[in-house]
This record gives C-alpha cells, structure tokens and sequence, in this order.
C-alpha cells in the first residue's frame, strides 16, 4: 500500500479527478493550501520597492492506493496537472504500512477499497 501526495496548481484540479476517475481511483481527499516552491513565490513591487515572495494557493491531493494503482495514480496526476511551466507541483509517494476502515474494523488492502 502507498499513500500519495501530490500538490498541484488549483485550476488544474478538476482535470486531475477526471483523469484518476478514467483510472478508477475515486477515494481522493482535496485540501487548499499555500506554500512555495523553488520560484519562492511571486516578488510584487509595492512603492517603488520589491517585497519578497508570497506564498501561492495550491491544491493538496491525498489518495490511499494498494500497489496495482500506485502508477496508473501517478500517471493521470502527471496527465492532468503538467502545463509545462513552473509551479505545476510535486508527487510524493509514500509507504502505507497501515490502514484501517473505520466503520467496519477492515485492514489493509481490504479497507483502502
């Protein structure tokens, strides 16, 4: 089991949940967040002066996935959020060493559906 973070540009969000839907992963969770990558965001000039980098609105994806999905997951997050500019995002993918159904006590492979 791996669990997947991938923050990305927020306007390209419903693009990415189509192409996991085409993948038959639906159990995504979707937080909005800021931050800045290596751009350390955009420099604005406020009286005549350049102020530092603020932070950028982003779009935090989480998807629990067992192993036969791990790369179709990878793959319509690439499809759906790379525009080729700077900011597009990351992907992280981590070790899922357990997972537990709340409602009925499943683990592992069983509960992430």
């Amino acid at each position: 089991m791996k669990f997947i973070i991938a923050i990305i540009q927020p306007d390209r969000l419903d693009e990415v949940l189509a192409k996991l839907t085409e993948k038959e992963i639906h159990l995504v969770t979707v937080t909005n967040v800021v931050g800045r990558g290596r751009q350390k965001g955009i420099a604005e000039v406020y009286r005549s002066h350049k102020e530092a980098g603020s932070l950028l609105r982003k779009v935090r994806l989480e998807i629990g996935v067992n192993e036969a999905f791990v790369q179709p997951a990878i793959d319509a997050i690439m499809a759906g959020a790379r525009t080729g500019q700077i900011g597009d995002g990351k992907i992280f993918v981590l070790d899922l060493p357990r997972c537990i159904r709340i409602r009925t006590g499943e683990e592992g492979h069983e509960a992430i559906g």
